[in-house]
């Protein structure tokens, strides 16, 4: 039981890092836009957020990453916003569906690296 929560902490503490120096948040949250502009981000986001309620978890984060474009703080915060969500799942939920927080620590080290931050 330690060992997760000292998992779930350190996966917060990475995801509001992270938004701290990429997006200049405190804590990042995907909230859907009004305008045409982002709306390929909210259908990604609408549809990662299905995908994890549906229980496919694996899939979801495969989609997050073939998808992703690190040049753009809105795949950013979408991504980062991903992670705090499972991260804040139970550990059943996630055993249930093949996932882990060693998992959602690994997404979020690779997108930190892919942004040329080492954590």
């Amino acid at each position: 039981m330690y060992h997760q929560d000292y998992l779930i902490k350190q996966i917060r503490d990475m995801v509001k890092f992270i938004a701290k120096v990429l997006l200049k948040k405190e804590k990042p949250e995907y909230i859907l836009s009004i305008d045409e502009e982002h709306a390929k981000y909210d259908l990604l986001h609408k549809r990662l957020l299905s995908m994890i309620g549906e229980g496919n978890i694996n899939e979801a984060e495969d989609l997050l990453f073939e998808k992703l474009d690190y040049s753009n703080p809105r795949y950013i915060e979408l991504a980062l916003d991903f992670y705090s969500r499972l991260n804040d799942l139970d550990d059943s939920f996630l055993a249930e569906n093949n996932f882990s927080r060693e998992e959602i620590e690994e997404g979020l080290k690779e997108i930190a690296k892919e942004l040329g931050i080492f954590i």
